[in-house]
């Protein structure tokens, strides 16, 4: 939801016409694009602004570069997928904490990260260097095993070294090779872009469902569902516009930025969404998010007593952008307690 302050959105019927050229002329120059700002130094990867909450931000750039098998977007993107980002939960196995220790392994692999004389499985600053330590020590075990040694690496965390070292690689269990698979999709949105990143093949379709819906009331909540008439709100909204192109984004706007890589400011294509929070080091904080159209708008379900409609994307709340693919959005996970 946005701040009543947001630049007032262009009235509908003259816009359609100016988006359709919008559309077509930002297109355009994709094929001229190159991606946003490189690694960090000495190679290292640098992380994509905001992705990792600023509290844990230090730890994981210094602690994700601890051995060659792992990085910090690989680091991140781990952490999110086992506990969102909440340093107090706990999985229906008793796995504890922000990188979902079970007891024993922590009693054998946990470390005292920050040095203050204690291992707390609690505390981001032992169990985020724990995870690299017990990262980095798995990748010692497998090191000989055919096959990517990070892939190797992330099976033996999920599933045991043992089990890795028998089958010759990611073992054959669902779970276990769905852990790799999700990981290594989910730390393209973690690590900052050093390349072009590709046109989206489904945003036209996006686009389409949101024009449809221009002058529709807000809705807070809304999934545009009969009995809401309709309606939706902002991240309702782009959830529904993607689902009519087959790709199912998650239902709040915070997590829909990991659904993809994310294009700088001046790498923007139509049907990226478009983030805005209060607090620009932080997605965890996102709290409004738009599919954008081209130069400069957006279309987006802003706040109760608005209708869906055209907004300008410039203003001070702007935190970034996503380029929604489909194996990004898959990737995503669901259903765990957020922060």
């Amino acid at each position: 939801m946005r701040k009543a302050w947001v630049v007032t959105g262009v009235s509908v019927g003259a816009c359609l016409s100016f988006v359709v050229l919008l559309v077509v002329g930002t297109y355009s120059a994709a094929a001229g694009l190159i991606g946003g700002a490189g690694n960090g130094k000495n190679g290292t990867v640098a992380l994509a602004k905001g992705a990792v909450p600023a509290a844990y931000q230090g730890l994981v750039q210094k602690w994700g570069n601890l051995c060659p098998a792992i990085n910090p977007a690989l680091l991140a993107a781990q952490l999110y997928q086992e506990s969102g980002w909440n340093p107090r939960i706990v999985s229906p196995a008793n796995a504890q904490g922000i990188a979902q220790f079970i007891p024993g392994t922590w009693a054998g692999h946990g470390i005292d990260g920050d040095k203050d004389g204690d291992r707390d499985v609690w505390d981001p600053n032992d169990a985020i260097p724990s995870a690299a330590s017990y990262d980095c020590e798995l990748a010692g075990y497998v090191k000989k095993v055919p096959g990517d040694l990070t892939n190797n690496m992330l099976a033996a965390y999920n599933a045991g070294a043992y089990r890795v070292i028998k089958s010759g690689g990611v073992p054959r269990i669902r779970e276990t090779q769905n852990y790799v698979r999700i990981i290594r999709e989910l730390e393209k949105s973690f690590a900052r872009p050093v390349g072009r990143i590709e046109p989206s093949r489904q945003a036209a379709g996006a686009i389409y469902f949101a024009q449809q819906k221009l002058g529709t009331p807000y809705l807070w909540g809304g999934n545009g569902t009969p009995e809401q008439g309709g309606r939706f709100d902002c991240s309702g909204l782009t959830q529904a516009a993607y689902r009519t192109v087959d790709i199912e984004l998650p239902r709040v706007a915070n997590d829909q930025y990991n659904a993809g890589p994310h294009p700088s400011r001046d790498e923007l294509l139509p049907g990226d969404l478009v983030f805005f929070s209060d607090d620009l080091n932080n997605s965890r904080a996102i709290r409004h998010v738009g599919l954008y159209v081209g130069g400069g708008y957006m279309i987006n379900a802003p706040y109760t007593g608005a209708v869906i409609r055209f907004d300008k994307i410039d203003t001070p709340d702007y935190f970034g952008a996503t380029r929604v693919t489909k194996d990004g959005a898959a990737a995503l996970p669901t259903g765990l307690p957020r922060a």
